[in-house]
């Protein structure tokens, strides 16, 4: 397989497919649209890549991989549970910046996976959310939080605040990455303490 820049061919065109994903949607784009995005024939889209399903799912579990690595190093410094939370946060807040467009694409087209990939894919989900969620009930134990905190919502109102990123976030600001994670994490993590 032919590389371009730093980029195998297989590796660009799972990366124009996000941007199609993205831009209209996993049910609306054809590989006909990909090909063309790309300049060339449809039949030459399957020498490198089987679907445009095997797309989604190399962008959905290689971004889920992205979290869970992110979130190991996390559980790995140990620390208190504010600080493991704060880190995980930044954390998660760095993998999505690193590239927006599968972000995107892995928060809004993950239901259009075929099962069994669909099912995969969801219990990696919860466990990544759980590990969230371990966190706060330990910070909650040891009275680093408020004994009376809801933790699914909580839990819940951080991913809502974090996965929107991709939505709103203009890498050409002036507001890096890091900064962003550890303002929300600012936020989020005092709304938790006692």
């Amino acid at each position: 397989m032919e590389a371009v820049g730093n980029l195998s061919r297989k590796e660009q065109v799972i990366r124009k497919a996000a941007e199609l994903f993205r831009e209209k949607g996993y049910a609306a784009s054809s590989m006909r649209d990909l090909a063309q995005m790309l300049g060339i024939e449809a039949a030459s889209l399957y020498s490198h890549i089987k679907s445009k399903e095997e797309i989604l799912q190399s962008l959905c579990f290689d971004m889920a991989s992205e979290f869970r690595k992110s979130l190991q190093e996390v559980e790995k410094q140990g620390g208190d549970a504010s600080q493991k939370l704060r880190n995980g946060i930044i954390g998660h807040i760095q993998v999505m910046a690193k590239d927006l467009i599968a972000s995107a694409v892995f928060m809004n087209e993950h239901r259009h996976l075929s099962q069994p990939y669909l099912r995969d894919f969801l219990l990696l989900r919860i466990n990544y959310i759980n590990r969230f969620k371990d966190i706060i009930e330990e910070g909650m134990e040891k009275g680093e939080f408020k004994k009376n905190i809801d933790k699914k919502l909580a839990v819940m109102t951080l991913f809502s605040s974090l996965n929107w990123m991709p939505q709103w976030y203009d890498p050409k600001s002036n507001i890096v990455p890091t900064e962003l994670g550890e303002q929300l994490a600012d936020m989020l993590v005092n709304g938790l303490k006692k």
